[in-house]
């Protein structure tokens, strides 16, 4: 009777031991599945904030393009290596207006990112000339209070541009090079090179068609 007793009273330490080993390796195998579910999150929300950022910005580009005008004999598309200002509609059809719209790359503390610009309307030629010059300066130095008319897109490496004119791919040039009156280019390839990271990363090739065509390009 007296070993029946002993183990009646209870759990033994080398039982008591053993409990505790295999509560403390199920705690931590419990742990680390924790933790890779909560880092998968975070990456994954990571990307996914990254890809709508994309996907916004790439929107507004089209639209900025879609509505690229000429204002009269005003220079509608201008390209100079840093910056492409385009002369566009305003977004409500029932005001006939006119907007300066400017795409530049700007390094500052937190690295180089892509940023547009938007003048206020305008109706007159000395309104165009006035926003096509500030759009100008505000690529150049990237101060005063043209800056209150910028919007911080996206972290970029750099950006390259082509047109298609001719049947062709041909590098982006100057507004001067085509001549004041020349066509508007019948596409406008851009190429991002989106800095490494966490989320997306690599080159991007966006191509724009004029709407007005109706044989795609690619």
């Amino acid at each position: 009777m007296a070993p029946m007793q002993r183990r009646a009273a209870g759990f033994t330490l080398i039982e008591v031991l053993v409990a505790l080993a295999a509560m403390s390796l199920l705690a931590l195998m419990s742990w680390r599945g924790l933790d890779s579910m909560a880092q998968a999150q975070t990456a994954n929300r990571s990307r996914g904030d990254a890809l709508l950022t994309l996907q916004t910005t790439l929107t507004q580009w089209t639209a900025d393009l879609d509505a690229v005008t000429r204002f009269g004999v005003a220079t509608p598309i201008d390209w100079d290596g840093r910056v492409l200002r385009l002369t566009r509609r305003g977004t409500d059809d029932a005001t006939p207006v006119a907007l300066v719209v400017a795409w530049t790359l700007r390094v500052d503390a937190d690295g180089p990112h892509w940023l547009r610009w938007q003048s206020p309307p305008f109706t007159t030629r000395g309104g165009w000339r006035e926003a096509w010059s500030l759009a100008a300066s505000w690529a150049q130095d990237g101060s005063g209070d043209a800056r209150r008319s910028e919007v911080l897109l996206m972290p970029l490496n750099g950006w390259q541009l082509a047109y298609f004119r001719n049947g062709a791919w041909t590098p982006a040039v100057s507004a001067d090079a085509m001549g004041t009156l020349a066509p508007l280019p019948e596409g406008v390839r851009v190429v991002l090179d989106l800095p490494p990271g966490p989320s997306l990363a690599g080159l991007i090739t966006r191509d724009w068609v004029r709407p007005t065509l109706n044989t795609p390009k690619s």
